[in-house]
């Protein structure tokens, strides 16, 4: 079976890759690299001419032959690669006709666990959403609890209210809800350590992210000195990095993107590398259009150490424009559809009506000094 035609298609903050064959089986996938979606589609057309004719069953083959081409590393790349990959994938499943998690090893679990990501600026904020998302019956929050404003804060002030922020959370939903807290790399490692600290008392399931992702060192120093689960990732690629990070102290969840680090291919192999460190996996899934959520839960059922999964509705018209089923939500669980493959197709007509987002760097958050704030 030869790979006939592949396809980018950038549709709001995704680029969306569809490959089909000559026997007319057809697989789709998707990038999450958010913030250029037309820079990915500019790769995955140059890996036109080194796929059209060849086999579309040697996954494996074609992810090593495209990535080392060049030895051009970056999200970019991976991310081309991590769309293509979960198409082959999905044309796996449709030909052999089961869900790609069959394909994986088969179901360790009968759902896929669900963290839904709630956000607030103040402590009555994050209590709201809390008891929102506990009514509509998820056991599992990831708290953004840090927002931009506290850079104009003083050390004191900024920890402080983080805390405030998380306490509220906890006083809401108590101790049978699983939180998480998601800082955004917008710490210091001082006031990481410092917040982690205060932050032990409330039982947080992970602290995600609490400096900018630059040096797994530095990350790995502030490990070593907080009393609770660290969790980071979601802008790490490949086993290599992965390698790195699984190996700092503290680590106690990986975040790959299946968009971002190298599609299930990838994906399946840096969760061995956690389960061989005791770790869970938590992966990034924010703002994964539906063709991601559905390959991130295909992973989610083969795993053994696939914990949570990060989650917003998908109720809306920019993710149900685009395909013909989004993965549903039960009982706090996402629900693997049993259909072979990826079990999701792309609408043409939807794509179109998405153009690509455009670059929005979103504001570089600022100190009282006008000095950016992360360095």
């Amino acid at each position: 079976m030869k790979i006939d035609s592949l396809e980018a298609l950038p549709a709001g903050q995704a680029c969306y890759v569809r490959v089909t064959t000559d026997t007319g089986l057809v697989g789709v996938g998707e990038s999450t690299y958010f913030g250029w979606p037309s820079a990915v589609a500019e790769i995955v057309r140059s890996f036109s001419a080194q796929l059209v004719g060849t086999d579309a069953m040697e996954v494996e083959r074609h992810w090593l032959r495209l990535y080392r081409a060049l030895s051009m590393r970056g999200m970019a790349v991976t991310s081309a690669l991590s769309a293509i990959d979960q198409a082959l994938w999905d044309i796996r499943g449709k030909r052999f006709e089961v869900p790609v998690w069959e394909l994986l090893g088969g179901r360790c679990r009968r759902g896929v666990r669900a963290m839904l990501v709630v956000a607030g600026s103040s402590p009555d904020e994050v209590a709201a959403v809390c008891r929102d998302g506990v009514a509509a019956g998820y056991g599992a929050l990831k708290l953004i609890l840090f927002t931009h404003e506290l850079h104009q804060r003083r050390q004191g002030s900024r920890v402080e209210e983080l805390i405030a922020r998380f306490s509220a959370a906890r006083e809401e939903v108590g101790w049978d809800v699983d939180l998480a807290v998601e800082l955004h790399r917008n710490l210091s490692p001082g006031d990481a350590v410092s917040f982690c600290h205060e932050a032990a008392r409330l039982r947080p399931l992970f602290v995600e992210d609490p400096i900018p992702p630059d040096s797994v060192l530095s990350l790995g120093a502030v490990g070593a000195r907080v009393p609770v689960p660290m969790a980071a990732g979601e802008r790490n690629t490949t086993i290599y990095e992965f390698r790195e990070l699984a190996e700092q102290p503290g680590m106690a969840f990986l975040r790959p993107d299946v968009g971002i680090a190298g599609g299930i291919t990838q994906v399946r192999k840096i969760c061995a590398l956690a389960e061989a460190h005791h770790q869970g996996v938590a992966p990034h899934a924010v703002p994964s259009g539906p063709v991601a959520v559905a390959a991130h839960v295909q992973l989610g059922m083969a795993v053994p150490n696939w914990e949570v999964q990060e989650h917003v509705p998908q109720d809306g018209r920019a993710w149900t424009d685009l395909v013909d089923a989004v993965v549903s939500v039960r009982d706090g669980y996402l629900v693997a559809p049993d259909v072979p493959g990826l079990g999701v197709e792309l609408i043409d007509e939807g794509l179109g009506m998405h153009p690509p987002a455009g670059v929005d760097l979103g504001g570089t958050p600022l100190r009282e000094d006008e000095s950016v704030a992360i360095r």
